[in-house]
């Protein structure tokens, strides 16, 4: 059995690794891929997403948006 690799536009750092990130919103918010932890699986391990991006993708798929650091602070002070 052969593996399958991503092409490096995809891969993290590529030119079109945004394509991936708005795909994995989708898939996130989505009700046909089964449960939230073979989502999580699925996107850290066979995507290969990391950690961080798979909260962003998951904070974009359930509030719409991710908060700006820069929007905190220009808020408070």
């Amino acid at each position: 059995m052969t593996t399958k690799t991503m092409k490096k536009e995809y891969q993290s750092g590529g030119s079109k690794r945004q394509y991936i990130l708005d795909k994995s919103v989708e898939y996130i918010a989505s009700r046909k891929y089964g449960t939230q932890n073979h989502k999580h699986d699925y996107l850290l391990n066979v995507i290969g997403l990391s950690e961080t991006e798979y909260l962003e993708c998951l904070n974009k798929a359930t509030n719409g948006a991710l908060v700006q650091w820069e929007d905190l602070t220009t808020e408070q002070g």
